[in-house]
């Protein structure tokens, strides 16, 4: 990967008339976000960056919420070379979460404050879409009042070739049967390059931004994601970026579209990637800060950034506050996917409130449209 400083082509005075088109929120291309990225001093980035988030939101509160991700199963054909998560049908601790088990996990949640699952698994080849549309029902009819942020892109394209259905159909039968909004699992990196590496398997870096193109047309509250630090070049993160802003722009006027973009960085412990091919995370903070602040200024149009204090940390987690990220996510009461490859980080409601107040900024929780909650 390629990571070293270039040459830079912009000087001072000309990096500043960039800066001020980023901060009038003119989209920079994937030239000028190279540039940034590679050249542009980290405190500048994070200023820059703040400026920007303190125009899309405005004041220091910063968001947080309580949900739950539970597992539908971790059988999965995928085999991607960076999850240790997944499992083959046969193979010792396979499992598909039984009914006893969601009401346990659910009531525990609502215990504790929250009122959304993310919903999330392998791609299993022996559930269909019924198997989910039933799932969702049901739960929906058990917990009325329960947001199911649920499935992936990969997920969608996986189903909708299981029934030989249009991905169209698949999202309206998920959505009848409760399907609150849609995560931006599974985008790792949109680069088919990439993806022949280390997810080839998966939907392709067009199929997802397909699910999300339709996803948006029917005004389904979405996220996007970025897992970097593996085999990608830097200009593969930025066009990754570009894909996404290009992505928001085609959505219908009064669509949520992406409500927020998190990245994170690829853990490496124990999985395939590492093992095998002898790939190594590259994540360091100061990288950490960097990706954050060049998402804000290159995401003109995704109003929330977040920052994924799973895998960057307490003290990683509060500088990203100053570096464009208005939001630490979830106390994520179970995380079985990234914990699996070496995140050992869950944090409970006092301390995101915590972590949030120790940056200097007003906590403030919120639903998974951002919202604010009392």
């Amino acid at each position: 990967m390629i990571l070293s400083a270039s040459k830079p082509y912009l000087c001072g005075m000309q990096r500043d008339e960039l800066y001020r088109k980023i901060v009038e929120l003119q989209p920079a291309d994937i030239e000028e976000g190279l540039e940034l990225y590679k050249n542009a001093p980290l405190g500048e980035l994070m200023f820059i960056a703040s400026e920007l988030r303190q125009i899309h939101i405005p004041g220091r509160k910063a968001g947080w919420m309580i949900d739950r991700n539970i597992n539908t199963t971790n059988i999965c054909f995928s085999r991607c070379a960076f999850c240790n998560f997944c499992h083959r049908k046969d193979s010792p601790g396979a499992y598909v979460t039984t009914m006893d088990q969601y009401r346990q996990k659910i009531d525990e949640l609502f215990r504790l404050g929250g009122d959304q699952i993310l919903l999330q698994g392998g791609m299993n080849p022996a559930l269909g879409l019924g198997f989910y549309c039933s799932l969702f029902r049901e739960l929906k009819k058990l917990y009325p009042t329960l947001k199911l942020h649920a499935l992936g892109p990969p997920e969608i394209v996986f189903l909708a070739k299981k029934e030989k259905i249009s991905i169209s159909r698949v999202l309206e039968d998920l959505i009848e049967s409760g399907l609150d909004s849609l995560p931006g699992a599974g985008a790792e990196i949109l680069s088919d390059r990439v993806r022949k590496i280390i997810s080839p398997a998966k939907a392709s870096a067009d199929e997802w931004l397909e699910v999300m193109r339709i996803a948006h047309r029917f005004n389904l509250p979405t996220s996007a994601t970025m897992m970097y630090g593996h085999v990608e070049t830097v200009r593969e993160r930025i066009e990754h970026l570009v894909k996404l802003r290009e992505l928001q722009q085609e959505k219908p006027e009064n669509s949520r579209g992406f409500i927020a973009f998190i990245p994170w960085p690829f853990q490496d412990k124990g999985t395939r990637l590492r093992t095998e091919s002898g790939v190594k995370s590259t994540y360091s903070p100061a990288e950490y800060l960097r990706m954050i602040a060049i998402s804000r200024i290159m995401l003109t149009n995704i109003k929330n950034i977040q920052a994924s204090v799973l895998t960057v940390g307490r003290e990683t987690g509060m500088l990203s506050l100053h570096a464009g990220a208005n939001d630490l996510g979830s106390v994520m009461i179970e995380e079985n996917v990234v914990s699996s490859a070496g995140s050992d980080r869950l944090f409970s409601a006092d301390d995101l409130r915590e972590i949030i107040a120790d940056a200097g900024f007003e906590p403030q929780r919120r639903n998974q449209k951002y919202e604010e909650l009392k």
